[in-house]
């Protein structure tokens, strides 16, 4: 574009020159010429149709030259902005569903709490549900769904049955599940809740000790965590 309003310049130049070829002195100011400046009654267009001509396509080429200037403008700013926009939802989608394990298998019992390990995955959406310890950390501050199941089988009928496990957040219990008694050979429990989490709060499932949780590949026992929408 500035090559073309360049060449549109060097145009009305070269034709100015061919129009009003004594208006311009090459002998420099002690030539005894002097340019004689154009009167002011006279209408360049109606005296120079070609230097007017050259003019017009001149001011047309520098409107059309802004006018592109200003809508690529425009569209990079909004490019930046809708970028801007997807990175930040990219970034704020998290969620994971975990199960115990995929063979039938039972967990414990332990002479103290111990964390439990949830091994076989379903979805971890952000990757912030660690496989190796347990825990899942919230990736921003906003609502979340959190959801806890547990499952045990006592072996056989009189047996006592010690199905229970704690969800915590930072150390602090927010849902407790308990079954301990023998008059069930197998039971289940479940807790589902809406939490406000802060980036970096740490989530996991604790199972106390004394308490045993089985499962199979029918995946009884399940901790799922989904943020709805973030806060930050």
């Amino acid at each position: 574009m500035k090559a073309i309003a360049f060449l549109a310049l060097l145009v009305c130049y070269a034709s100015s020159v061919q129009s009003n070829p004594g208006n311009y002195s090459w002998e420099g100011p002690d030539s005894g010429f002097r340019v004689q400046p154009p009167r002011p009654e006279e209408n360049e267009c109606l005296t120079d149709t070609a230097s007017c001509g050259c003019c017009l396509m001149q001011q047309t080429m520098h409107r059309m030259e802004e006018f592109f200037n200003m809508s690529l403008g425009e569209l990079q700013h909004s490019l930046s902005e809708t970028r801007s926009v997807l990175n930040n939802m990219r970034a704020g989608r998290s969620a994971f569903s975990v199960a115990l394990t995929d063979r039938r298998w039972c967990l414990g019992p332990f002479l103290s709490d111990q964390v439990i390990i949830y091994r076989h995955v379903f979805l971890n959406l952000g990757g912030n549900y660690n496989l190796f310890n347990g825990v899942f950390l919230a990736p921003r501050s906003g609502v979340y769904l959190l959801s806890l199941t547990v499952y045990s089988d006592s072996g056989s009928a009189g047996s006592h049955l010690a199905a229970c496990a704690t969800m915590m957040v930072n150390d602090e219990p927010v849902a407790v599940l308990r079954d301990l008694n023998s008059q069930d050979q197998e039971d289940s429990s479940t807790s589902v809740q809406a939490l406000m989490l802060s980036a970096g709060d740490a989530v996991k499932v604790v199972l106390p000790k004394g308490c045993f949780l089985c499962d199979s590949g029918n995946h009884y026992n399940t901790f799922t965590g989904v943020l709805l929408y973030s806060t930050d």
